[in-house]
């Protein structure tokens, strides 16, 4: 924003004493001149910023942790290898698993070829049962022989049922050693600790050698800082104003960053976030914006200066606001007319921009107003000025007024 050129009017020499004629000498003051401009209306609170995600890595198994594949602090990209748990104890389980799959295979084969087996042998136990049966009505064998042909013919029979269900217990058994190798090879997997984000690798916590239980001790953790959130408050009162001002667009925020000596950097991002309800205990509403953090400007945990710009007003008027003053009527500025006498004029004060306000009503673009030395004027009270207002002040060179 352009700063308003002012300046004082210090009296020097005899010019200080009376004036012509023996009146009261001119008063020295210090004048600005309203300007015309857009205008941001801007909220400036303090925020922190956090991190979009926040990965605590842990393992997912025990064993020892046999190798660590990145440096601490440096940048993760997802699906990398972090660390690798020793794999031997779960190549021999899924050795194991195979093995009991081919034990199960060979029984599930060897039951099938008794049901086969079974199945002849009751067929042909059905055959003479029947034949027998109807000897046995003509009365041409006995009924003990027909009974024992009967018998054989059930025994045949339920031998078929035996062999069918051992089948269906060979099956599941083998669904059982299929489903023990699945576990077995995904526990061999987890034996490889991968990244599920790109992100920035802090402190290592667990070193290569230990020993690590399964979804206990956090290994490292990992930042999402691409991109990054900048988490602030505000009063409660403003709520309602950025609701309105944020329905069908994203507001513009803006998060100053302190770099020393240095010119303090920006970054530009949108707010993402309102939250649910008010802290009754500060009387404040959290919000968030979200920044692409291309850079890595903003860092997790750092303060920033956060600037949310709600609206822009078109062609106000400012003033320094030191150039208004509290009356009975109201606020009031003095303003400079062309015979070097002010006049006293009622104004309507609105937004405060910085060292700036926005002057409602009262002023027009131009007009001189005094800034400085108002206690010692009065309506039609003359003044001195030294030095016109656009020109260029005394010591301009060093940055001053």
């Amino acid at each position: 924003m352009a700063q308003i050129a002012c300046n004082r009017i210090e009296p020097t020499g005899k010019a200080a004493g009376r004036g012509r004629g023996g009146g009261l000498p001119p008063t020295p003051v210090t004048i600005a001149v309203a300007e015309q401009k857009d205008v941001p209306v801007q909220v400036r609170p303090i925020g922190s910023v956090e991190a979009v995600a926040v990965i605590a890595v842990k393992a997912q198994i025990g064993g020892e942790l046999k190798q660590v594949l990145f440096r601490e602090g440096e940048d993760i990209r997802k699906g990398q290898q972090l660390f690798e748990i020793d794999p031997r104890p779960y190549e021999q389980a899924i050795n194991q698993a195979q093995a009991a799959l081919e034990k199960d295979t060979a029984l599930l084969a060897q039951t099938e070829a008794n049901l086969a087996r079974d199945r002849v042998q009751a067929d042909n136990a059905k055959d003479q049962a029947q034949r027998y049966d109807a000897l046995s009505k003509d009365g041409l064998i006995s009924k003990d022989q027909n009974s024992a042909y009967q018998t054989t013919f059930k025994a045949q029979t339920e031998s078929v049922r035996a062999d069918e269900a051992a089948i269906n217990s060979a099956k599941a058994s083998i669904n059982v050693d299929k489903a023990a190798i699945e576990t077995a090879r995904l526990n061999l997997a987890y034996c490889s600790i991968q990244s599920p984000i790109d992100g920035r690798a802090g402190s290592l916590l667990v070193q290569a050698g230990n020993l690590v239980k399964a979804n206990d001790t956090i290994l490292v953790n990992i930042n999402q800082v691409q991109p990054i959130y900048v988490s602030f408050t505000v009063p409660e009162q403003l709520l309602g104003e950025i609701r309105n001002y944020s329905k069908g667009r994203a507001l513009p925020v803006t998060a100053v960053i302190s770099q020393g000596n240095d010119a303090p950097g920006k970054a530009t991002g949108q707010l993402s976030f309102i939250d649910n309800q008010v802290d009754n205990a500060t009387g404040t509403i959290r919000l968030k914006a979200v920044f692409p953090n291309s850079n890595r400007a903003l860092w997790p945990g750092q303060f920033v200066n956060v600037v949310v710009t709600l609206r822009t007003l078109r062609g106000a008027t400012l003033i320094p606001s030191e150039a208004v003053q509290s009356g009975q009527k109201g606020q009031f500025v003095y303003v400079l007319k062309p015979d070097q006498t002010v006049e006293s004029r009622i104004v309507q004060p609105g937004e405060t921009v910085e060292n700036q306000i926005v002057v409602e009503s009262g002023i027009a673009p131009g007009e001189t107003v005094i800034t400085d030395g108002q206690m010692r004027l009065a309506p039609g009270a003359r003044v001195r000025v030294v030095n016109p207002v656009n020109a260029p002040p005394a010591n301009a060179a060093k940055g001053g007024f």
